[in-house]
């Protein structure tokens, strides 16, 4: 019988080490994250609510203070995707209430950014008052995101005995909840959710029961606030929005500096209403581009 080779030792003994020792193949590598989309942001304001109280909108401000508020969504593109960021609203009622000069309605509006209302893939909304809400019938085949305890209570305890549901309009929740049945709702469970490539959603301290704001990641990520900032006022002066309940006031002032830190800077969290950010961005008509 032909004697083994030295080499044949050395290998048969490592294969016995492994056998016995049970160790495993190194693993094959990660996959590589996920290429974020080179997301453009455009904000479209589609109406403008003149002589608002600015004590409605940052605490402590002068009572007799008044501005002119933009009413906007903003546009987010990329990745085959068409985002809005809020919906805006259309109802009649709320055109009453509150006088909205240059009024035009939000699908129309999105038009000027050259995008047809059903070619909008997705809309997170921030949060259900009706004008963030109040639009998304108007986009036919968009999916919605919502934070799932937004959408738990506005469809259900807000409506109970002791629920809580001032600026909600139960036509919008309709359409919310006619979003569920048809497959095109998505529930945003908790903060700092990603909900698609590059866009994360943050709790925002409670403008309504459970409100988000997004960061756009890129180069540079931008911070979309909402409601839960109204004005950059509101940044520069480190105070609440005016309609935070006291308990929630300290909350929204730590979201606002977590906001800057997520943008990396002040100048890159866009309020909600500010009409600055159409002064601030290259804007054409209607349609400011932030990034």
């Amino acid at each position: 019988m032909k004697r083994p080779s030295r080499h044949f030792i050395r290998l048969a003994a490592a294969v016995s080490a492994v056998l016995l020792l049970g160790f495993a193949p190194a693993p094959s590598p990660s996959p590589s994250p996920s290429t974020v989309p080179a997301y453009s942001i455009q904000a479209i304001r589609y109406g403008t609510i003149r002589g608002f109280p600015v004590s409605a909108l940052v605490m402590g401000a002068p009572e007799e203070e008044k501005t002119d508020i933009a009413m906007v969504v903003w546009l987010i593109r990329g990745g085959g995707h068409n985002v809005l960021f809020d919906s805006g609203f259309h109802r009649e009622v709320w055109l009453e209430q509150f006088p909205t000069a240059d009024y035009l309605r939000p699908d129309e509006a999105v038009k000027l950014a050259g995008l047809a209302p059903e070619d909008v893939t997705d809309i997170v909304v921030s949060h259900a008052h009706w004008d963030h809400m109040g639009g998304i019938d108007l986009f036919p085949k968009a999916t919605v995101w919502i934070q799932k305890q937004e959408f738990a209570y506005y469809t259900g305890d807000a409506w109970q005995p002791g629920g809580k549901h001032g600026g909600i309009d139960p036509d919008d929740v309709k359409a919310l909840v006619q979003k569920n049945v048809d497959g095109r709702l998505r529930l945003v469970d908790d903060d700092g959710v990603e909900i698609l490539p590059g866009i994360r959603a943050y709790t925002g301290a409670r403008h309504t029961f459970a409100s988000q704001y997004i960061r756009v990641a890129g180069d540079p990520a931008f911070v979309l606030a909402s409601d839960n900032c109204y004005l950059y006022r509101n940044l520069a002066e480190r105070k609440a929005s005016a309609t935070f309940s006291e308990a929630d006031r300290a909350a929204n002032v730590k979201n606002q500096a977590r906001m800057i830190e997520l943008a990396g800077s002040a100048d890159r969290v866009v309020p909600g209403h500010d009409p600055k950010q159409f002064e601030k961005f290259p804007t054409q008509g209607r349609v400011a581009k932030i990034r």
